[in-house]
């Protein structure tokens, strides 16, 4: 029986990493959008953090600065995967190989998005 459950509360656990903060997040807003909506109706002024807090959090067209910082983490991830294979690989040969090819797939992300963002259209300007 626990050949089953191990690799389902594995898949449980990181289901419940990538959920729980997108759920929180909808939740916190909804309670926002009822308080503003009940501050509405009784005719009571909003304070302008709150229209702040609503607008803060619209998501924004990718810029070319947060292109390259994304590439630049993803490169990251790759070279340190691929360190991590380089030490792996000292003790294990086997090994090398298949945590090269794994270190290949964030480090071709990030080099998409280092690309991209110098060919963004949403450039901002130069200072």
């Amino acid at each position: 029986m626990e050949d089953v459950i191990v690799p389902i509360a594995f898949f449980a656990c990181i289901a419940a990493v990538c959920v729980a903060p997108v759920w929180l997040k909808s939740r916190d807003r909804r309670e926002m959008q009822a308080t503003l909506r009940s501050a509405i109706e009784k005719g009571q002024p909003v304070p302008q953090e709150v229209i702040d807090a609503l607008t803060r959090e619209v998501k924004r067209p990718p810029t070319a600065l947060r292109d390259i910082r994304a590439g630049v983490i993803w490169l990251a991830i790759g070279i340190g995967l691929a360190g991590l294979g380089a030490m792996i690989g000292i003790r294990e040969e086997e090994a090398l190989h298949p945590l090269l090819g794994i270190a290949i797939i964030p480090s071709v992300i990030g080099a998409a998005l280092i690309g991209l963002g110098f060919f963004n259209p949403n450039k901002e300007p130069r200072v």
